[in-house]
């Protein structure tokens, strides 16, 4: 029986409506409300027994996990059980210890049953601290919702509890009011909400009462919340004026429910890492029940000291258990993933979950998000064209110094490749100076173009005249001087406010008009000293109606009976009202000849062709008398003169968002890493692939960009062939971020994905690492990421793929110092048996020391190490590769071999020397001997792991990792330590002191153990010279082939309602 939906059961669930297509007189009739609600509301018994129906207006949470089953999710483990067991044995044989007790078996057996006692409840701790901050997404949507609302009912305005609003309420909004549910708005005055966390706009939403219209053939639900603009939607706040809306969805029924569901819905993939140790235990499981077996039978059967004895023989076969059950591997684990997130977080990326940083060494494919993330998030003035010259801005600069503009007339001079034949119109539609802005968004570039009509022959309209006669040669720098007067009508034609040392903190006004103030700044012009010199006169304010604006100034380079007007614009627009234009962008009256309009105006389609934002900068010198100070003059002042044409065109202002320079590197590297970058932004299609040329994410193979309603119109097979061929995805939104998730993963891709709104919640949680942006992110996105980004940088999530790397590397390394440990310790048990020692070689005390102290002191080392180099050269990890490999494991299986061998051997060697002593006093040389053998030996094979193909046999195998000399000298030290201790050594390790044999056989084992496992890796790289697959790359091993063909590309319940950003027109 499957688990019930959320909401299943509610009214609401089947009385959705497309409420914003319709007016507010079918919105009362379809909700079966009185003609006059506006003015009464709904009656109290009304409200009362709706709440009956629809149940509270708040969110069903997730079922949350006990502090009990978070304890047995920890517990429920093969191994755990095979300690428990042991424990139990242990504290049965020290509770029937007998009296007297000359083998010491009553402290033996409870120091062992303390032991395991304190490595179980430590691992627990270990698990559930690590689970901690998991699965807040919820809360996180919770704590976004409205806790009071002010309604109308019964005729009276009252305030309740946002919980107890119901569908048909009215209710009243005022200026910093948080919406207490999805309300259809029935008036409004001067009204505009903030849906920036639901929808990524980031501009306030105005708001109207009308109906939306749709076109015939279109679903309402396809409607982005950012057009319904008659909707007003829970947990979003009044930005500016009032209004009264009609609640018509509340709790898991509004947009935000709706993300609260499918934030629920979609479940947190297990990472490859912890599914193989999930296995590596079963496959323990049986390994330690097979040894365990095979020494019972070995000590009932054929043992001396043992034979018959079926409670001493259990006792054997247990303590082979303990030495074969790696206790220590789960903290050395999570510690090699903390080190990893510490590493990380020094630079800047932050992680929740600790295994989800393996995930990020396997990823195949990074999508990005662009504004921010790949680009700077400051509009910037990247060129300025003249009538005869092109000048290069250097955006990057810190210095103010002109030298940051420099004349390079090649720089953008001819249409981009895929727009050589277009149209000039078509060019536009395509770009950033669209009237429809970004989809689902409002235009933040004011001065889009209407249309622009281009001559049949592009090339020679946009031919350069007279290129000579520029006042700045080709490859120089301009004037300041230049400058300045050039940008002038730029920086006194705006009321922006420059932010702090010309950086966005205080910043105000629009980003477009900031670049041109941003790049006078940076050219060393004092802005405000240059508005004192020109004080404004009267002026045009700006209007969405004929896209420019104008302000009339006075100034010390005209006559005392003249004015300036500067005149900011639409390029199209400016075109038209413009008689002359400045030769080379010089001031003066010499300056100035007719203008060639169809030079501009196919500048204008060059320049937007690269997807950059075009304005128009233009002047005239006009008569004192003609304006009155302080004039609030129309828009005629510019466009409807008698005389018709009459302004001078400077120039025009090329401006984009440009790319972050460390990103073209980290995008280089990524390539290099066989990680594929894929871009996906609302911005518009050539602002997109222009944005993606400059980062190198679109290239020969990846040359188009796809755009978000061409990928609604997709079938599911078709998107997955989509999602191979292309890197850039324009023009998307929220519903296509997870379409192109799950199309990535059913191809075998395993995908990062970044977001930073409500609505990118899904997307980050059906992705395999999910990433949030820090500084402009919401905490449910950050919430419902696996790894958050505290600088926005995409550099940042190259460098966390690198440690993701790392962190594999290293865990092999871990297993590699571990296991041979572990296994050793178990078959010296059995081997030492099978041998005719006198007893175990290792006592229980000493294997249990062996496992926490030894294994885990060692296996730091490992757990730290930088990367190796050449680390990004190397292809993703193959999906589902395992973590031991078959070249690791034979690794393994040496480095068992080569400790159980000199372990047993050097045992056997003090036994036979020793034979005239006593058996307790032979038993105590052999454990000695044996015991350090074992962890010196331990120390050897820390050495050879530390590099995995390269020799460590140099100096550099004690240099790169401080932990190196320090983890070395604390196992020896502490070695020597309870070998002489007296009373540590007998009472409680039950051994002695040793003479120069045992030494001299401890050093034997060490250089043994080493140069063996040294000749095995020079063996290793001999094949990998020739052409072997040393890494396990080729074959899956455990896995389906890379392409999933019945991967589940359904959406989620409700992810239909994240088409939040606009339809194409």
């Amino acid at each position: 029986m499957g688990k019930k939906e959320i909401g299943a059961d509610n009214p609401q669930m089947t009385e959705q409506s497309p409420w914003h297509t319709m007016s507010i007189e079918e919105t009362i009739t379809k909700m079966g409300l009185p003609a006059d609600l506006a003015k009464s509301g709904l009656s109290v018994d009304e409200a009362a027994s709706r709440l009956t129906k629809y149940g509270p207006n708040k969110m069903t949470e997730k079922e949350k996990v006990t502090i009990w089953q978070r304890i047995w999710h920890q517990i429920n483990n093969v191994l755990v059980y095979v300690l428990m067991v042991v424990a139990i044995v242990s504290l049965i044989q020290a509770v029937t210890a007998p009296t007297p007790d000359p083998k010491n078996q009553k402290f033996t057996s409870s120091f062992q049953t303390a032991l395991i006692v304190a490595v179980i409840t430590l691992n627990t701790w270990i698990g559930i601290y690590q689970e901690g901050n998991a699965e807040k997404a919820a809360d996180a949507l919770k704590n976004m919702l409205s806790t009071d609302a002010r309604v109308i009912r019964g005729g009276k305005e009252i305030m309740i509890p946002a919980g107890d609003i119901v569908p048909g309420d009215v209710c009243l909004l005022g200026l910093g009011d948080k919406v207490p549910s999805d309300l259809r708005l029935i008036s409004v005055s001067n009204m505009a909400t903030g849906e920036a966390a639901l929808t990524g706009e980031s501009v306030p939403i105005d708001k109207m009462t009308d109906a939306i219209p749709v076109d015939a053939g279109i679903d309402p639900e396809q409607v982005p919340l950012g057009d319904r603009k008659n909707m007003a939607y829970s947990a979003t706040l009044v930005a500016q004026g009032s209004g009264i809306g009609i609640a018509v969805a509340t709790g898991d029924f509004t947009q935000i429910g709706t993300i609260n569901r499918l934030v629920n819905q979609t479940e947190t993939m297990k990472t490859d890492v912890l599914r193989q140790i999930d296995m590596v235990s079963k496959f323990l499981f049986v390994a330690i029940c097979t040894m365990c077996l095979a020494t019972f039978l070995v000590a009932f059967f054929y043992s001396q000291d043992y034979k018959g004895q079926a409670l001493n023989s259990i006792n054997i076969a247990l303590v082979c258990a303990v030495a074969m059950v790696p206790e220590g591997l789960e903290a050395i684990v999570t510690l090699t993933y903390s080190y990893a997130v510490k590493v990380m977080a020094s630079q800047n990326a932050i992680v929740r979950a600790l295994p989800a940083v393996e995930t990020l060494g396997s990823v195949t494919v990074i999508c990005s998000d662009k504004t921010g993330t790949l680009t700077q998030n400051i509009m910037s003035l990247t060129a300025f064209v003249t009538s005869n010259a092109r000048y290069k801005n250097n955006v990057d600069a810190a210095d103010r110094v002109p030298g940051n503009f420099v004349r390079d007339d090649a720089y953008l001079a001819q249409r981009a490749v895929r727009d050589l034949k277009k149209k000039g119109g078509d060019i536009v539609a395509d770009g950033p100076n669209n009237p429809a802005g970004r989809r689902g968004h409002n235009p933040s570039n004011h001065f889009t173009v209407d249309s622009l009509h281009t001559t049949e022959n592009p090339e020679e309209a946009g031919k350069v005249q007279h290129p000579e006669e520029a006042p700045f040669e080709n490859g120089a720098s301009p004037t300041k001087d230049w400058i300045q007067s050039a940008l002038a009508c730029g920086v006194l034609c705006s009321k922006c406010v420059l932010g702090e040392n010309g950086g966005r903190a205080g910043e105000i006004g629009n980003p477009t008009e900031l670049s041109i103030l941003r790049a006078s700044y940076f050219a060393g012009i004092d802005i405000e000293q240059l508005k004192t010199e020109a004080p404004i006169v009267a002026e045009v304010p700006f209007s969405s109606e004929y896209k420019f604006m104008a302000t009339i100034h006075e100034s010390k380079d005209v006559g005392a009976d003249k004015l300036v007007a500067y005149v900011k614009g639409a390029p199209d627009r400016m075109v038209k009202v413009c008689k002359y234009q400045s030769k080379g962008g010089v001031i003066g009256d010499d300056a100035v000849e007719e203008i060639n309009a169809d030079y501009w105006t196919e500048q204008i389609a060059i320049l937007s062709s690269h997807g950059l934002r075009v304005l128009g900068l233009c002047r005239a010198v006009i008569p004192k008398d003609s304006v009155t100070s302080g004039e609030q003059l129309g828009p005629e002042f510019v466009n409807g003169r008698p005389e018709g044409a009459w302004l001078t065109m400077v120039g025009l202002c090329a401006i984009m968002d440009p790319p972050r320079p460390e990103c073209v590197q980290a995008i280089k590297e990524a390539h290099g890493a066989g990680v594929r970058v894929a871009m996906i932004t609302g911005d518009h299609k050539d602002t997109a692939t222009a944005i993606g040329h400059m980062l190198g994410i679109v290239d020969e193979k990846f040359s188009e960009a796809v755009t978000g309603p061409e990928l609604d119109a997709m079938s599911d097979d078709e998107i997955r062939k989509c999602v191979l061929t292309h890197n850039v995805f324009a023009r998307a939104s929220p519903q296509n971020k997870i379409r192109i998730v799950k199309a990535l993963q059913a191809e075998g891709q395993v995908t990062s994905m970044t977001g930073d709104g409500v609505n990118d919640a899904p997307a980050l949680k059906a992705a395999n690492m999910g990433v949030a942006m820090g500084k402009e992110g919401t905490d449910v996105a950050r919430e419902a990421s696996e790894m958050i980004l505290a600088d926005d940088n995409f550099a940042t999530i190259v460098y966390a793929v690198k440690q993701g790397r790392v962190v594999w590397d290293n865990l092999r390394k871990v297993l590699l110092v571990n296991t041979p440990i572990n296994n050793s310790q178990g078959l010296s048990v059995l081997v030492g048996l099978l041998a005719q020692l006198p007893d175990t070689p290792i006592s229980a005390i000493q294997i249990l020391y062996s496992n926490f102290i030894c294994a885990v002191t060692l296996g730091f080392v490992c757990a730290i190490e930088p990367a190796e180099d050449g680390i990004m050269n190397l292809p993703p990890r193959r999906v589902g590769k395992r973590l031991i490999g078959r070249y690791l494991f034979l690794r393994i299986v040496l480095g068992t071999i080569l400790l159980t061998g000199c372990v047993v051997g050097s045992a056997c060697i003090v036994d036979a020397v020793n034979a005239g002593l006593d058996q307790t006093e032979r038993l105590y040389k052999i454990r000695a001997t044996a015991f350090n053998v074992l962890d010196f030996g331990a120390i050897s094979v820390m050495l050879s792991a530390r590099f995995a193909y390269n020799s460590s046999i140099t100096i550099k195998v004690f240099q790169g990792n401080k932990a190196v000399v320090w983890s070395a000298v604390i196992v020896a030290v502490l070695q020597i330590l309870l070998t002489y201790i007296p009373g540590l050594n007998t009472f409680v390790f039950s051994m002695k002191g040793m003479d120069g044999l045992g030494w001299g056989l401890t050093f034997a084992s060490m250089f043994i153990v080493f140069f063996a496992m040294e000749l095995e890796k020079a063996i290793r790289r001999n094949l990998k010279a020739k052409g072997a697959d040393t890494d396990d790359r080729e074959e899956p091993f455990f896995t389906d082939s890379v392409a999933q063909p019945g991967f589940d590309m359904s959406m989620p319940k409700g992810a239909s309602k994240l088409n939040l950003q606009e339809l194409a027109h």
